[in-house]
């Protein structure tokens, strides 16, 4: 009898639920300790399942959409010295199987195999959209959707019905109420020109997202419960302003990292980590703990040209989100000298979307305040 182990899904889990999207390897593959088997996905993190020992996958138990449950075996890695010889080096494989060669073959996932091979499809033909790249079988389905005549039926991700589910959930749960003010962006807009070579030298891209980053940890102070959660029977308030802030992943939705103790960091240092989750987002290189022990959540909707969002749906179980809308000039009236005149100035709609069970009009407009103050009166003073 040859000896085993089991195949384990993590025990800890970012997310609602987590399934099966691609297996690396195939059964009869021999694979080196720590070498990825193959990729689970939940709502906000694809994650790399390793091997646990050098050895040769046996067995496959839960295939490519099957839903993996903390502790659940994936599959059965044989670790005796017999078994399946390895497969041939790359430059042994026959070549003929489309743009990609072998190498790109070696990648696919038996299911995507024999979607290919029913239709008669080449893997050059298809975009992959999986970890580096990879082709899935929802890339197949895709592509044989939009070859089609009629409408194009696309399949849902576990992405994006984890987060239809997280949204649909949260506005069950909260009664969300929207403020909204208007931020002039003059003084953030002035020091990023003056600082943004530097920054980009010290290898932190200086985006208007890090000021919105550094205010909003800021104006935590002039109303805490903003950063709370809410529980039936008591107010939790954090001592910590761990903000998350979404980045778009195209058609796939968006995933949400999260920055810790924002409130200890400087604009050089928010600017820094911004960078690097941004990269890595869209990478697909975060790790669970990137995207773990959030307090408040903005999202930047501006960026793809709304003025305006409300209500932005509230992270569930946090109390509240910050909406940033597009940033462009506008005639705004401002006294100048004693009378009113209209000047020119980069500005842009801020709201804040609460949950009403923890906060009121009046701390919503307080946060709100205090954030627009400390944006129009850049730089602050432990950072001139």
């Amino acid at each position: 009898m040859a000896d085993t182990l089991n195949i384990i899904a993590p025990l800890e889990q970012e997310g609602s639920k987590s399934v099966v999207r691609a297996w690396l390897k195939k059964v009869g593959d021999r694979v080196r300790r720590d070498e990825p088997l193959l990729e689970l996905e939940t709502d906000k993190v694809a994650v790399e399942v390793p091997a646990p020992a050098d050895g040769v996958l046996a067995e496959i138990a839960l295939n490519e959409g099957d839903e993996a449950a903390p502790g659940a075996v994936l599959g059965v890695l044989s670790t005796s010295q017999s078994g399946p010889p390895a497969p041939p080096p790359a430059s042994a494989a026959p070549a003929g199987d489309g743009a990609g060669g072998p190498d790109l073959r070696q990648r696919l996932s038996p299911l995507v195999k024999r979607l290919l091979s029913e239709h008669k499809l080449a893997p050059g033909e298809i975009a992959g959209t999986g970890c580096d790249g990879r082709i899935t079988h929802k890339d197949v389905e895709a592509f044989l959707g939009a070859r089609a005549h009629g409408p194009t039926r696309i399949p849902h991700g576990a992405m994006r019905k984890s987060i239809a589910e997280h949204m649909a959930r949260s506005v069950r749960t909260a009664p969300h109420v929207t403020a909204v003010f208007e931020a002039n962006f003059s003084a953030i807009a002035a020091h990023r020109a003056m600082h943004k070579a530097a920054y980009e030298k010290a290898g932190a891209p200086l985006t208007y997202s890090s000021y919105i980053v550094r205010a909003a940890a800021v104006a935590m102070a002039s109303s805490p419960n903003v950063n709370a959660r809410w529980h039936e029977d008591f107010l939790e308030v954090f001592t910590d302003v761990n903000i998350g802030i979404g980045v778009a992943l195209g058609e796939k939705g968006l995933i949400v990292p999260v920055i810790q103790r924002a409130q200890i960091l400087t604009l050089r240092e928010t600017a820094t980590e911004l960078g690097d989750f941004t990269e890595r987002a869209r990478g697909n290189q975060l790790k669970p703990s990137d995207v773990r022990g959030g307090t408040f959540t903005i999202s930047n909707h501006g960026v793809s040209g709304s003025l305006l969002a409300a209500p932005i749906i509230i992270n569930q179980p946090q109390s509240a989100i910050l909406g940033v809308g597009k940033l462009e000039k506008r005639v705004v009236v401002r006294t100048i000298g004693g009378a009113d005149t209209m000047v020119i100035k980069p500005m842009a709609y801020v709201s804040l979307t609460i949950d009403h069970r923890v906060l009121d009009g009046h701390q919503t407009n307080l946060w709100l305040t205090r954030f627009v103050e400390t944006l129009e009166a850049w730089p602050l003073e432990d950072e001139a």
